[in-house]
């Protein structure tokens, strides 16, 4: 158990970890299939010329479900169970924070381009969970931006995307 958990005198409840491992290893198994599978199809043996273009991709596919079914066997039926809950609340709270505005920011860059939604999202995450006062959190939001802008688009000359609504386009590029 965590120190918060025992100072507060509460149970910890939730998925044991061992069951998360086990989801964890049967998609991987899932995905090693797939790979397996896939690279048959284009070609897995060694022909007149050399390998085919499946070949290298069979082997990683089969060292991907030996090593998943191995971790999915072991955490179904091994002796030592961890038994222990995976998450709890409070900590599933903390990752969530993180992964729903990631996600956001990434469908957000799509719409606004990557200098938009980056300068948005440094801000809040600045203003927010660094609890940054929002001054600092925008000056710095917008200067880091503008050193990747000046960097990428002026210096190396690399576009990167500007989203469908190109809310930069007044500055030519």
């Amino acid at each position: 158990m965590d120190q918060n958990s025992e100072s507060s005198g509460g149970v910890r409840t939730g998925v044991a970890t061992y069951v998360v491992e086990a989801v964890v290893a049967a998609l991987l198994l899932l995905l090693g299939i797939t790979v397996v599978i896939s690279s048959w199809n284009l070609g897995a043996e060694w022909t007149t010329d050399g390998p085919g273009s499946g070949y290298f991709p069979f082997y990683i596919g089969l060292v991907i479900c030996i090593s998943g079914a191995g971790t999915l066997f072991q955490s179904l039926f091994g002796k030592e169970k961890n038994t222990e809950v995976f998450v709890d609340g409070e900590q599933l709270k903390r990752v969530l924070q993180v992964l729903i505005p990631a996600i956001i920011y990434v469908g957000a860059i799509q719409v606004f381009g990557i200098y938009v939604s980056s300068a948005v999202y440094i801000a809040l995450f600045m203003i927010l969970l660094g609890k940054f006062s929002p001054i600092k959190a925008v000056i710095a939001a917008v200067g880091v931006n503008t050193v990747f802008f000046l960097m990428f688009e002026v210096w190396f000359k690399v576009p990167l995307y500007k989203g469908s609504i190109d809310l930069l386009s007044f500055l030519g590029y």
